[in-house]
């Protein structure tokens, strides 16, 4: 592992993680180690595909907010009933924002509802950092959801007139 990829690692709290040939993603994130933690399922964070891919793209952005290191990441997932989940879940859970309850609620409703807590680690010698990173923003259109409302025109009590010139 770089010293680049080491650092931007230990300082993220989100990440763009893309699985095979699909979009990226952006998520939040926990550093363990030399490793992301991240969560989706139910409730949380949407990554399609992530939970069953054996590994997949991450980028990471330094402190001046873009792209430093991509890296391939080997996917794996914590067993529920295991040491490590019982561990890194508490902890992922005092992380989440928002959280609706206690980081003990937050687990108990992660592990009913089949949500899943993952582990990225970058595989050895797969982290592109400058110069060989792409020129491009790599930025792409917004996606479909259904999460978009249509923006409506603002209410108008009076006519309003255009400025006299």
């Amino acid at each position: 592992m770089t010293a680049v990829l080491d650092e931007a690692i230990k300082k993220a709290s989100i990440t763009w993680v893309s699985v095979g040939d699909g979009p990226a993603y952006a998520l939040w994130c926990m550093p363990v180690e030399s490793s992301l933690i991240v969560v989706t399922g139910p409730g949380e964070q949407h990554a399609p595909g992530l939970t069953s891919a054996p590994t997949a793209t991450v980028r990471l952005r330094g402190d001046h907010g873009g792209l430093i290191v991509t890296a391939e990441a080997t996917v794996t997932r914590l067993d529920h009933a295991g040491e490590e989940w019982a561990e890194i879940a508490p902890q992922l859970a005092g992380k989440r924002l928002n959280a609706s309850g206690p980081a003990a609620e937050v687990v108990a409703r992660w592990a009913a509802t089949g949500c899943a807590i993952v582990r990225l680690t970058p595989a050895e010698g797969t982290p592109v950092t400058a110069p060989h990173l792409p020129d491009d923003s790599a930025a792409a259109p917004p996606r479909e959801t259904p999460a978009r409302v249509e923006t409506r025109r603002p209410f108008r009590l009076h006519r309003v007139r255009p400025p006299r010139t």
